[in-house]
């Protein structure tokens, strides 16, 4: 069975034909074109702005045009995220798989993360027989990287009171809050040695790890491919003298590092030293990371003596800063049980040209003073270890109404459909709704969707029988709005 074939059809035909078009951030030309060309098709009104985002109208079903204005919105990137570093995302479609009650893609990310809540919003807007109110589907570019279509969100292009953010990814779960969040972009300078040529040299593998969502999974615990490569390379400086030709760890700031990878020298007389060193460290993160990383790897094998390493110092600074940087969960929330209040993630570690080394980071906290706290823990750390540090212009969190009149209709939906009242929940990811809100302080706003499990990985997955729930949920909830005001 394929994709389109499966329930609800209208909702998983636009998702297939929108795991089709190439959707990276920042390059988003394509899927634009796909959704301006949906709105001609169906005969709906559509605009754009500057930035790129786009607006989608419908009229209210007759008799309905006094009912507020509903604002679908959704994200139309997708992180690219792949086992084989060779797949072109930005010309390659996406090879989906349905796989028992699960739709997940061929060894990428499946971009569910936020394809299916745009095929929803699509998919409403096309219903013949749904009784809606005024419906805008606002559907905004660069999500992933940096939410700049809500940052720059043309003037004029939404004029709704409620907001339904279909960019959740929990079954029966209701969000009415989120984190809000920054980078930090550390640079080290360096100067390029000379090899030593009396020294044997490895290249250093740490790969398949489970990765995921930086603030949806940070809690799990999962491995940072980052940090163990510092911590195995940290304990070789502790009894050898080490030379660091190359390293290279993560690709997004908001992705767990699945992978990294350096090239190191050590004297050649302590080689096999090395090796032992590596296994007793392979032991001890297995050992660990028992049932949370089945897949991980790590590996090492010998290289080619390199022309040029990193200079000492910039090496050891560098090695240690990565070591002791925080990452994973800082505090939990007291407002809601079992919700992360504040977070770190050692996201990147990338070399620049022949005398820079960018390491990235990013932090996430619901309440705004913390998320600063965290970020200039991070910016001192660095700042010790020589680094240039920079902090990006950040996000605002979302503070939770549980008084919103739409969060009692999207609940009351719920109920309605499945007998089951639906968990009213925070998130610690970053969503688009606190840029909204400190924009449109009249918007009532809520957050929900399908399963979804390994978001910004390539073991996403999305539970198609949750897909089902998730529309009729949102269709219900429309209705109840439309009729609440007639």
């Amino acid at each position: 069975m394929t994709v389109k074939e499966l329930e609800p059809k209208r909702v998983m035909e636009i998702f297939d034909e929108i795991t089709q078009v190439p959707r990276p951030s920042k390059k988003e030309e394509k899927i634009r074109r796909y959704l301006l060309d949906f709105a001609k098709k169906h005969n709906l009104d559509a605009k754009t702005d500057k930035i790129g985002n786009v607006v989608i109208k419908k009229p209210a079903t007759p008799g309905y045009e006094n009912a507020p204005t509903v604002i679908l919105q959704g994200h139309m990137d997708m992180v690219c995220e792949s086992n084989d570093k060779s797949f072109d995302f930005e010309n390659t479609p996406i090879k989906t798989v349905v796989d028992g009650e699960w739709v997940r893609a061929e060894g990428t990310t499946l971009g569910a993360d936020n394809g299916i809540g745009v095929a929803a919003a699509l998919a409403a807007m096309t219903e013949p027989d749904l009784v809606h109110g005024p419906l805008e589907a606002l559907i905004t570019v660069d999500e992933e990287t940096g939410m700049t279509g809500a940052f720059e969100l043309g003037e004029g292009m939404i004029s709704g009171s409620i907001l339904l953010n279909l960019d959740s990814e929990d079954d029966a779960e209701i969000f009415v809050g989120c984190a809000g969040g920054v980078d930090t972009v550390c640079t080290f300078n360096y100067h390029r040695s000379f090899a030593p040529k009396d020294f044997t040299y490895f290249k250093i593998d740490i790969a398949k790890g489970q990765g995921g969502h930086s603030g949806g999974d940070i809690h799990l615990g999962r491995a940072n491919a980052n940090k163990l490569l510092a911590r195995f390379i940290f304990d070789l400086s502790k009894k050898y003298e080490i030379a660091v030709c190359e390293i290279d760890g993560g690709n997004l700031r908001n992705a767990i590092p699945r992978a990294a990878h350096a090239v190191i020298g050590v004297h050649t007389s302590k080689k096999e030293k090395v090796r032992v060193a590596l296994n007793h460290f392979i032991a001890e993160i297995e050992n660990e990371y028992r049932d949370l990383e089945p897949t991980l790897e790590i590996t090492m094998e010998s290289v080619a003596q390199p022309e040029y390493c990193i200079d000492s110092q910039t090496s050891i600074n560098l090695i240690r800063a990565l070591y002791s940087a925080p990452h994973g969960v800082i505090s939990m929330s007291r407002v809601m049980e079992g919700l992360v209040e504040t977070s770190t993630n050692l996201a990147s570690v990338k070399m620049k040209g022949d005398n820079q080394i960018i390491v990235t980071t990013s932090q996430r906290s619901s309440v705004d003073s913390r998320k600063w706290d965290i970020a200039n823990q991070v910016e001192a750390l660095f700042l010790l270890a020589g680094a240039k540090v920079e902090h990006g212009d950040g996000y605002p969190g979302w503070q939770p109404n549980l008084d919103s009149p739409i969060m009692k209709l999207a609940s009351e939906a719920y109920e309605e459909l499945y007998g089951i009242k639906p968990a009213i929940k925070g998130i610690h990811a970053g969503l688009e709704c606190g840029l909204f809100l400190e924009k449109f302080p009249h918007l009532d706003m809520v957050s929900f969707g399908p399963t979804l499990r390994g978001v910004h990985s390539p073991s996403e997955k999305m539970h198609i029988p949750a897909v089902e729930r998730f529309y009729q949920q949102l269709k219900r909830t429309l209705t109840k709005v439309a009729e609440s005001k007639k």
